[in-house]
């Protein structure tokens, strides 16, 4: 398994040149780039810049992260997100980064589950259209809160395999996968090839639909069922990466050299008990 960083952790504590360059001093194999920190960074250098970074580092880039709300957009901001999507490909293209995490829509009203589905498979294999012409994956990422119109392990599943398209798969994020009570016999029996990203992380103990962002902790440390997540992906085969997600500010008032090495630290020592890390 190899590790990633991805940079929500550091979202307010650094860049994307100070994540680079201490990802790549504390030994991290992955990085997913957020859209954000990538804007701010060409402000100020070039795509040949991350070329360049990448040619000469050990890190490599992972994903991008992420498209957000890109179900039941009205015109102008379904483009915007069309918009954004080419931008990630033709960077990606360039520094060889191929996968991008999409997220479905919040407070999507009386919507039905089988209007959900459906709007979901329609943009996915739309924008999944724009996205192949540069050989690029999209990972659809649920979200645990109960306002999300995708919200469990096996509503996002179905999707994806409803779908059936080869570059289509999700994202598992373990603080997620926990907020709203997905069922590990749904991963259980998941294609392994489905699951693109996989997000460690750990939760605070709130109920069942009452867990934000800012209740994340470092993986061991908190309720989550890690090991049961964790040996079900073994079980199944899959063993490609595993990426440290925090959204919590207690974590972003810190150094952000603490912060990347902690999280290293802390993910090495939970996905250690299952896997080689590599």
């Amino acid at each position: 398994m190899k590790i990633c960083f991805n940079e929500a952790t550091t979202l307010k504590n650094s860049t994307l040149e100070k994540d680079l360059e201490l990802c790549e001093k504390h030994g991290y194999e992955f990085i997913e780039i957020r859209l954000d920190k990538l804007k701010e960074y060409l402000e100020t250098h070039t795509v040949d810049d991350l070329v360049n970074f990448f040619k000469n580092s050990r890190i490599k880039p992972y994903a991008f992260n992420a498209l957000e709300f890109i179900t039941f957009r009205d015109e102008a901001g379904y483009q915007e997100i069309k918009d954004d999507l080419k931008f990630l490909c033709e960077v990606g293209e360039k520094i060889n980064c191929k996968k991008i995490v999409v997220v479905p829509t919040f407070d999507v009203g009386s919507r039905t589950k089988a209007e959900i589905k459906e709007e979901s498979i329609k943009r996915l294999n739309e924008l999944a259209d724009i996205a192949d012409e540069y050989g690029v994956k999209l990972a659809y990422e649920f979200v645990g809160y109960p306002n999300c119109s995708v919200n469990t392990f096996g509503q996002a599943y179905d999707i994806v395999k409803t779908l059936d398209r080869d570059s289509v798969g999700m994202v598992l994020d373990c603080f997620h996968f926990h907020a709203m009570g997905s069922r590990i016999e749904d991963l259980q029996k998941a294609d392994p090839e489905k699951i693109f990203i996989f997000h460690i992380d750990d939760s605070e103990d709130l109920p069942v639909g009452a867990l934000r962002d800012d209740k994340r902790l470092w993986p061991g440390e908190g309720v989550v069922d890690l090991d049961s997540i964790l040996s079900t992906l073994k079980e199944i085969g899959y063993s490609e990466m595993a990426s440290v997600e925090l959204f919590r500010p207690e974590y972003w008032e810190w150094d952000a050299e603490k912060t990347i090495k902690v999280g290293k630290e802390k993910t090495e020592e939970a996905v250690g008990k299952y896997f080689e890390i590599e």
